[in-house]
């Protein structure tokens, strides 16, 4: 691992550790609450990742994002470098009930927030590759969305050419994984849209090239 590389894992860390500190206003801090759900947008402000946990809210992000991987990252369907924002849905409420009922009630609000991500994606997908159970749709309370990285870290890693070399790898490496295990049809789903994904960011990059000659 290079020096740089060392810097980007550091400023990444650090970020998920700042978001999982705010205050939630009630002098609780947001990684602590047990029971929540989660959404992660890339550098377009595109929802790519929908999730929700029941083993703490620090807990279960720390993982995607940071050094305890996740199925979604060890099979390259989730890239934690493509995160660049984090919106937090906590459910304090939860906290003393029981497990089946705040199970019910996360899998309501994980369907709510998922229809949210479609509405707002360009391409009407995220990159989950299970399914999220179709439920009834519920009143989710405040929520917190937090930008990872400094301004200047952000710059250095929102570049368009690092984005796409990033994003080509992450396909080929999800494309290996399917090539080579038996997986279910989510999982090229998920291919699928990381496809869509970096046409639109190679086109985009094109066109800006293009008018700059």
């Amino acid at each position: 691992m290079t020096v740089r590389e060392t810097d980007e894992v550091a400023a990444l860390y650090d970020g998920v550790k700042r978001i999982m500190e705010t205050d939630d206003g009630a002098g609780r801090q947001i990684g602590a609450c047990q029971y929540g759900v989660y959404l992660f947008y890339d550098y377009d402000g595109e929802p790519i990742y929908v999730g929700q946990t029941e083993e703490s809210l620090r807990t279960r992000v720390g993982r995607h994002l940071t050094g305890q991987r996740t199925d979604a990252v060890a099979k390259s369907v989730l890239d934690p470098f493509e995160v660049a924002e984090i919106e937090i849905w906590p459910f304090w409420d939860l906290e003393g009930d029981g497990k089946a009922h705040a199970k019910a009630t996360l899998n309501k609000a994980e369907f709510t927030v998922y229809q949210k991500a479609l509405r707002e994606s360009a391409f009407n997908i995220v990159l989950n590759e299970e399914e999220i159970a179709e439920t009834e749709l519920v009143e989710l309370p405040p929520s917190l969305r937090a930008t990872i990285l400094t301004a200047e870290d952000r710059r250095q890693r929102e570049h368009p050419d690092v984005r796409l070399a990033r994003r080509a790898r992450t396909i080929a490496n999800l494309a290996r994984v399917i090539s080579e295990r038996r997986v279910k049809v989510g999982i090229r789903r998920t291919l699928w849209a990381q496809a869509q994904r970096l046409e639109k960011l190679a086109k985009t990059r094109l066109d800006a090239v293009d008018g700059g000659d």
